[in-house]
């Protein structure tokens, strides 16, 4: 591969730090944002050769002047890893509003604006390379992870609308879908809303507690994701969304199938209101 700039959000942990060392391992530059000074004393230590910035992706009235100067700092960027987000868990009637808020704060807004702070200048160069981390879980849902799967779902659809609208600038978007990975997404990085309806117990305690027993020991290695990305963006016609991990593939196929099934069933009324 060329050598290019990567601008990684949530470059200290997760997806963010796996994309990140492998970028840097093959000698590409790599800007990387993380919140706090602490976060970024921990990556300077563990990837020296990261470029990190201080940025939160919900201060969207900053995010311009971040991207600024970090392109008068380290040159054009070359690639966008839109990363940095989190997952909540909790029944819907039991989660408060605010979370619902934050979760798109952060996974929707923060992406978008960040996304929006790099178009104009990749249009007007007409390259660049755009991958928002979605999830499955912008795909297919489960009961539990409302919030999560909305703010992904929405990701999702806009990253689609994203592609579209750049192509004709030769500027690649796609959406990329992993499945569970060892990441600390399912431990430490989630927000749990606590129980409170004894209606649900059968319902979710169950899933609460596979998912805490699983966390740690999930089937996808993060280094693999990795390595599938840096394939990706070399890739001259990459896929809208690409699907990381055999449990995604099998779940997203389901749902696929189901809803050729419930079209099919329903297709009668479906056409029926055509004037």
């Amino acid at each position: 591969m060329s050598q290019k700039t990567f601008f990684i959000t949530g470059a200290n942990s997760g997806f963010g730090l796996a994309v990140a060392t492998a970028a840097s391992e093959q000698g590409h530059t790599v800007i990387g944002t993380v919140r706090s000074e602490a976060s970024q004393a921990r990556l300077a230590e563990r990837l020296p050769a990261v470029r990190s910035v201080l940025c939160d992706v919900t201060e969207f009235d900053r995010i311009p002047d971040v991207v600024e100067q970090a392109e008068i700092d380290h040159g054009p960027v070359d690639v966008l890893i839109n990363n940095a987000g989190y997952g909540h868990e909790g029944l819907l009637e039991e989660s408060p509003l605010d979370e619902m808020r934050r979760q798109f704060d952060v996974n929707v807004f923060g992406a978008v604006a960040v996304a929006k702070a790099f178009l104009p200048r990749f249009r007007e160069r007409r390259r660049g390379f755009i991958v928002n981390v979605t999830s499955m879980g912008g795909m297919i849902t489960m009961p539990g992870i409302a919030y999560y799967c909305g703010s992904k779902f929405a990701l999702q659809g806009i990253s689609e609308v994203m592609r579209a609208e750049m192509a004709p600038f030769g500027v690649h978007v796609t959406a990329l879908c992993p499945g569970s990975f060892r990441t600390d997404w399912a431990g430490r990085s989630m927000v749990r809303t606590e129980r409170s309806i004894d209606d649900y117990d059968a319902l979710f305690d169950p899933i609460r507690e596979a998912r805490q027993a699983k966390s740690g020991k999930q089937l996808g290695d993060p280094n693999k994701l990795a390595a599938a990305v840096l394939s990706l963006i070399e890739s001259a016609n990459p896929p809208p969304q690409l699907l990381l991990g055999s449990d995604a593939l099998k779940l997203v196929s389901d749902r696929i199938e189901r809803l050729q099934q419930e079209i099919e069933a329903w297709k009668s009324v479906t056409v029926s209101t055509d004037g």
